[in-house]
């Protein structure tokens, strides 16, 4: 009976979620530095490595003492394309970690984070409307014990539209994740993400990205959110540079972020 009710209540909510979509005004296409994903997929025997590094600072004061967090993130994620409409990929994150309590350092470590795979299926593309589904897991290679992972398997899926009009690209993500862990965070994760492109010049991309998702903590209610203004640009045949600026946009995100990284497609 509980396994009934909890998969009524994920229902439930993935029904309001997918009404959202249809009712929301933007549907888009975007790629690296934006988090939001679009809906395209490289073709059948395509293969392409992205590779890019995040550098994020977080502060908090709280009973007098000031908290600092610094993180480094080194994403790299292979995708190979089975067919004409469906991909493939593989993630390994490996993440630098620093904590000061009051000028005193708490924390400082690095290690390889939980790896992922998905597979990305795009149903749909008719007249510059693209729609996609991305299914994926994560699997505990983390050390969960010193915050480099959850210590389980978590599984999730992502629903994409994609909106192209020359020179502007539109796209919207909603998500769920079953975060099963052993660090006693919130195991029900829902995101929602839209990103707006503007095709400068050839191969020059702009735009923006916003971000919310359920709060991990358990005990917190307000859903970190945050913004990214970023841009790439196509270097020759098969390579792509990125660079980008986040803000985090209330106090459950970290304060600010660059990002920078590079794709090459074959």
């Amino acid at each position: 009976m509980r396994l009934i009710k909890r998969c009524g209540e994920v229902f439930s909510k993935m029904t309001l979620i997918m009404v959202s979509i249809v009712i929301f005004p933007l549907v888009t296409h975007a790629t690296r530095p934006f988090i939001t994903d679009d809906a395209g997929t490289i073709g059948k025997a395509g293969y392409q490595l992205e590779t890019g590094m995040e550098w994020s600072t977080k502060k908090d004061r709280e009973d007098g003492v000031t908290t600092r967090e610094t993180q480094r993130k080194l994403s790299t994620i292979f995708t190979y394309g089975i067919t004409d409409n469906l991909d493939i990929m593989a993630g390994m994150p490996y993440l630098w970690k620093k904590r000061k309590e009051g000028g005193e350092t708490m924390l400082n470590k690095d290690r390889l984070s939980d790896m992922t795979i998905e597979v990305k299926w795009r149903f749909y593309e008719k007249d510059g409307l693209g729609l996609t589904v991305k299914p994926g897991i994560s699997l505990p290679t983390g050390d969960y014990r010193q915050g480099f992972g959850t210590g389980r398997v978590t599984y999730g899926a992502i629903f994409i539209i994609s909106k192209e009009i020359e020179p502007l690209g539109f796209q919207l993500n909603t998500g769920y994740t079953r975060n099963e862990n052993k660090i006693d965070e919130r195991k029900d994760l829902f995101s929602a993400s839209c990103a707006i492109t503007y095709e400068v010049i050839k191969n020059l991309t702009i735009g923006w990205d916003m971000v919310i998702a359920s709060n991990a903590n358990p005990k917190a209610s307000t859903a970190p959110a945050s913004f990214l203004f970023g841009g790439n640009y196509k270097i020759g045949k098969y390579t792509t540079i990125d660079a980008g600026i986040k803000k985090g946009l209330n106090r459950h995100e970290i304060d600010h972020a660059f990002i920078g990284g590079f794709s090459v497609k074959l």
